[in-house]
């Protein structure tokens, strides 16, 4: 599948691989958490076990779904679905409603995430993690990612949802998930400015808080309106930004940095 001529996965890896590569390098510059509490040995571990998560994901969702998100809403437009062409609305528009649509979705299958106990028990691979970085943006269980594919594709099939629109979706939706996860310190003023539309660093750090009140809030992972529209949004956690503590209290620091431990997490009792 071309666009402008070049293959949508050369698209997609050269916009993520674009970001990561930035966000590693402010994160080495400017870190909001210093996490002295992370031995050295300890984050290579976190790296090498979030990374290697990303590539067993990556597999998996390539045998299921090997024309990704973008391949299925073309599948659909060869074929005239959706409610949007059903509608005739115009390309740019039906490419901006998708848009706003999908990253609605994502945020609400996070909400369900977090309320479904069965979800919950996959998703809690994502928030063990005890470092915050733009590698946990990557740190999602394949079984995660592989339900995230099915739920996007049903609302790109019923949308009808333009092929480009899809694909600047998936690599908006990734920069932007790198982002906020990264450990990050933005100006101040930056950061009040970006989260009124953008989720921030800060912002999306208090998701991560190990304080549950706190880990309820503020689900998104691009746009911040959806937090404000539904009341999830927290400004600043409770014990402050420089000291909020990240991961979940009952795996500890070390369990959660070894790769077979995360992959069995969702088959772990407690």
């Amino acid at each position: 599948m071309l666009f402008f001529g070049i293959a949508e996965p050369v698209w997609r890896l050269a916009a993520f691989a674009a970001a990561f590569a930035a966000l590693a390098v402010l994160e080495l510059l400017h870190p909001r958490l210093e996490r002295p509490e992370l031995a050295r040995a300890l984050k290579a571990r976190r790296w090498v076990t979030n990374l290697s998560i990303l590539v067993f994901s990556s597999l998996l969702l390539r045998i299921l779904f090997p024309a990704a998100a973008a391949g299925v809403a073309l599948w659909a437009e060869q074929r005239g679905y959706g409610v949007l062409p059903a509608l005739g609305v115009a390309p740019a528009i039906a490419g901006l409603i998708a848009f706003l649509a999908l990253d609605f979705a994502v945020w609400l299958e996070h909400v369900v995430l977090h309320k479904v106990p069965i979800l919950w028990r996959i998703h809690r691979v994502h928030h063990a993690d005890p470092g915050v970085d733009v590698t946990t943006a990557l740190r999602f269980h394949p079984f995660e990612i592989l339900l995230s594919m099915v739920w996007k594709s049903t609302v790109i099939i019923v949308l009808g949802a333009p092929a480009l629109a899809v694909l600047l979706f998936e690599i908006s939706l990734n920069a932007g998930a790198m982002f906020n996860h990264a450990n990050l310190r933005l100006p101040r003023n930056a950061d009040r400015i970006v989260r009124q539309l953008i989720v921030t660093p800060d912002m999306h750090r208090i998701h991560h808080s190990v304080e549950q009140r706190e880990t309820d809030s503020n689900y998104g992972f691009n746009l911040s309106l959806w937090d404000r529209l539904f009341s999830t949004y927290v400004a600043h956690p409770a014990s402050g930004d420089d000291a909020i503590e990240t991961g979940l209290k009952a795996f500890g620091r070390s369990e959660p940095t070894k790769l077979l431990w995360s992959l069995m997490l969702p088959f772990r009792r407690g």
